[in-house]
């Protein structure tokens, strides 16, 4: 074998377990994020292990980039737990988040070129799609990179840095905001439908008080999400599946 093959063999072996890794993270924070997992209980690494068909660990290793990001909580020789907070502690946290897409929202306006809002309206149009058809986890994904993209186009290391930071914590809750009633998804739509018209006029005031009041109802649907969920006793998935069942 030359030198040439050896290289690129080397490379593909090396290159497979960050893959594999980056995989799993990705299936294992999804699992989470989507509400498999009550807030507060524990991670069931056993079972876990034979859904994604992996030993315990590199699904400990996930689960380390998971404490990490806020999602879950390591507890000492006791395995992990999906972190709970408190109606409080929700709304400390998207106080944060609203606040950071405030800035973001009008930074965006001055600096984003036409490519990329043309590519946000292109991600906008794929998740009304998935509106459309009630696919809610494909749906949270686009509206993800949206917001995502918004914050990348207002140029801020900074921003992107704390946005990330306070958005993984919270990326469970602000799923489980698409869950409380159907019409929460229309409003969040017409929402995003104004957000994208500020962003294509480049009205930097209006979007981002447009930012900020979609993120503070966001909040609210998540603490509604909340109440209801304690006063039921469901798992998320259970509450989910009556409200389907019920349409």
């Amino acid at each position: 074998m030359n030198n040439l093959l050896r290289a690129k063999s080397l490379e593909i072996v090396e290159a497979a377990p960050a893959s594999l890794h980056s995989d799993l993270l990705s299936q294992v924070r999804d699992f989470i994020v989507e509400g498999h997992l009550e807030p507060g209980s524990r991670i069931p690494e056993r079972d876990l292990c034979e859904r994604f068909d992996v030993s315990r660990t590199p699904l400990r290793e996930a689960l380390k980039v998971l404490a990490s990001e806020g999602l879950i909580e390591l507890l000492p020789n006791r395995g992990a737990r999906v972190r709970q907070f408190s109606e409080a502690d929700i709304r400390n946290l998207f106080e944060l988040l609203a606040g950071l897409d405030f800035v973001a929202g009008k930074a965006a306006c001055e600096k984003i070129s036409d490519a990329d809002i043309a590519a946000i309206e292109q991600m906008h149009l794929e998740m009304y799609t998935h509106y459309l058809r009630q696919e809610v986890a494909d749906y949270f994904r686009l509206n993800q990179k949206i917001h995502q993209a918004i914050v990348d186009a207002a140029a801020n290391p900074f921003l992107s840095s704390s946005y990330a930071t306070a958005n993984a914590i919270v990326k469970r809750l602000r799923y489980s905001a698409n869950l409380v009633r159907r019409d929460r998804l229309s409003d969040a739509m017409r929402e995003h439908e104004a957000i994208v018209d500020a962003l294509r006029r480049r009205d930097g005031d209006q979007m981002s008080r447009l930012m900020f009041d979609h993120m503070r109802k966001k909040c609210d649907a998540v603490c509604e999400y909340l109440r209801e969920h304690q006063s039921t006793g469901c798992p998320a998935a259970e509450v989910s599946a009556l409200r389907d069942s019920a349409t």
